[in-house]
């Protein structure tokens, strides 16, 4: 019954992806997920006209291993008999080109670097879009995790089944980890593990292996299908406040050289919600995103509502807000300003 499930949720997700006719690349690691979706991807190519082709990424983060999993990978393409492409990161030597202050951790630099990287296999072998094995466990695991951090509404939206520009897929971010280790099982596929999701030092391998089954057993054994209908109807919530989001935005902000020019008129008779969006908009098109909070958010709506001329708010980044004429600027603290183009303002 689950397996009959898993084929009915597959295609659905194909359906609503619009992914019939489609050239995948496949991002496989070569653990159990990745190499379920390859395969279940495989097996129903004909009938959805799927042209799948196989991606790996070597991180070169776990010697012996990293080469293990590559083999592993290639044997399942040449196995599923398509195209097989790798390519090598380096995520350390990325994080060496960050400040400190701006430095991911190792974990954020291997996820940039693999996408990047991915998308560029794509591009080369003609692939139109990039499927990701994510589950219903880590939409879960994504959720609750940001709850106990601390997120924003839009943040408990989680994973989205298709990326903003469109280029990455999760066509079984609907599926249980369990039922796809069922099919796995039955069907005799072989993975592999990845020893260091087995460390207890990552806060999320933590909330895998003992936080969510805790509160599974104790609260709700439901729990990972209660958090994704959570995520569901926040990104539906999401969606349609983006629309009215999108209007605004274009009202109230305009780029001119190195500054982001907003708007002073209404900003007391704006809800509250719609003012906190405007302004993480804001800071992130100044570049400020990791080390936004809602304090500075805060904050920014506060000064744009009361602040005086003359004052000046100092955010993080290096970006400070002031008035300046009858609109308020977002920009640089030091450095030299670039001079404001004549005429219609551009991006």
């Amino acid at each position: 019954m689950r397996e009959e499930w898993l084929d009915r949720e597959l295609a659905g997700a194909l359906e609503r992806l619009e992914l019939s006719g489609s050239s995948i690349l496949v991002a496989c690691s070569g653990g159990l997920d990745s190499v379920s979706l390859a395969r279940l991807l495989c097996a129903v190519s004909a009938q959805w006209r799927l042209t799948v082709s196989v991606g790996h990424i070597d991180h070169g983060l776990r010697g012996a291993e990293s080469e293990a999993d590559r083999r592993s990978v290639r044997d399942l393409a040449r196995n599923l008999s398509v195209p097989f492409h790798v390519a090598e990161v380096d995520p350390r030597a990325h994080q060496s080109g960050h400040s400190s202050r701006t430095r991911p951790t190792l974990q954020e630099a291997a996820r940039e670097l693999r996408y990047l990287a991915l998308l560029d296999l794509a591009d080369r072998s003609g692939a139109d879009c990039v499927a990701t094995a994510h589950t219903a466990n880590d939409q879960a695991e994504t959720v609750l995790m940001r709850m106990l951090r601390g997120t924003s509404p839009d943040g408990l939206a989680g994973i989205p089944a298709r990326s903003f520009e469109g280029r990455v897929v999760r066509p079984i971010l609907g599926i249980e980890r369990s039922i796809l280790e069922e099919r796995a099982l039955r069907e005799g596929w072989t993975w592999r593990e990845d020893s260091s999701n087995q460390s207890d030092e990552y806060a999320r391998n933590r909330l895998r292996e003992h936080w969510l089954p805790g509160l599974a057993a104790d609260f709700n054994p439901a729990l990972v299908r209660a958090l994704c209908r959570l995520a569901d109807a926040q990104r539906a919530d999401s969606e349609w406040l983006g629309e009215a989001l999108a209007g605004e935005i274009r009202h109230r902000l305009e780029r001119r050289g190195n500054w982001l020019y907003i708007a002073g008129e209404d900003w007391e008779g704006l809800p509250r919600a719609m003012a906190l969006r405007i302004a993480r908009t804001a800071l992130e098109s100044c570049g400020v995103a990791r080390d936004i909070t809602r304090m500075h958010l805060e904050r920014i709506v506060a000064f744009l509502r009361r602040g005086k001329r003359g004052r000046v708010l100092e955010l993080p980044g290096g970006v400070r807000l002031e008035r300046h004429a009858d609109q308020w600027r977002m920009g640089p603290v030091t450095g030299r300003v670039a001079e404001e183009p004549a005429g219609d303002a551009g991006a």
